[in-house]
């Protein structure tokens, strides 16, 4: 695994954090029956928006910066307790509320503490699952357009890496659009 950092400074939309978003670039090798992306990191945004659970719907304003920014077939759940990957499209989890604890990678990942207010890019093929979470844990996940994920519990075949290698990269960042962190850091 190779990880970087870059500081962010906040847009211009309120319901972005008034600190700093810190963002951390991960790219994994293969693990296990987990591919991962050959090419693309995996973005971890930590303090990606303001959250207070206390007033209004946290969910609501990660479905509305992720609609606003054309991403589709949004979410509110939380993150399987299992390791999966995607072969068909890159996802966005936006953590709504409450703490939790990810293997992103596969069985030999990284594991990834995160609370409401971080956002986590994977590309597709990336292995992730949930260990532990706060009752109060609620994830908001998309795709990009055009995008569909499929579920994937084992190895993928020829056809699946090469789906997972193909998919465009989107053109817009889920939280900050034309001129968001992804668009810096996913370039072919």
């Amino acid at each position: 695994m190779t990880r970087s950092l870059n500081i962010v400074p906040p847009a211009l939309d309120p319901a972005v954090s008034a600190e700093r978003t810190t963002v951390e670039s991960m790219t994994f090798p293969p693990s296990g029956f987990v591919p991962n992306h050959p090419h693309l990191p995996a973005l971890i945004y930590r303090n990606a928006l303001a959250i207070d659970p206390l007033v209004g719907d946290p969910a609501s304003l990660f479905e509305d910066l992720f609609a606003k920014n054309g991403w589709q077939g949004i979410w509110r759940d939380g993150v399987f307790d299992y390791q999966h990957y995607h072969t068909g499209a890159h996802e966005v989890l936006g953590i709504a509320n409450g703490r939790g604890l990810l293997l992103i990678g596969g069985p030999d990942g990284t594991e990834i503490s995160v609370h409401g207010g971080d956002c986590i890019v994977l590309p597709a093929g990336t292995g992730h699952m949930r260990l532990e979470a706060s009752r109060d844990f609620v994830v908001v996940g998309a795709y990009p357009p055009g995008q569909r994920a499929d579920l994937q519990t084992g190895p993928a075949d020829s056809e699946g890496l090469s789906r997972i290698s193909s998919l465009p990269v989107p053109q817009t960042d889920p939280l900050r659009g034309r001129d968001g962190p992804l668009l810096r850091h996913w370039v072919r």
